[in-house]
């Protein structure tokens, strides 16, 4: 588990490397690439529960 200080050391060493400006942007890509990855993931989950009920209804004919 991280401690306070060791979350402040990380967000320091993180702004000393890509600067004020470039953290807005990276924070932007973040979202969108867990978006994405959501998305993915109820996509594939939704697939999944399609392709089960497709196979229900072939086993009732």
């Amino acid at each position: 588990m991280l401690g306070t200080q060791e979350i402040l050391v990380i967000a320091l060493i993180v702004l000393l490397l890509f600067g004020g400006k470039k953290i807005p942007e990276l924070m932007k890509g973040l979202g969108k690439g867990v978006k994405s990855f959501k998305d993915g993931v109820n996509g594939v989950a939704d697939e999944t529960d399609k392709t089960s009920t497709d196979t229900k209804e072939q086993n009732k004919n």
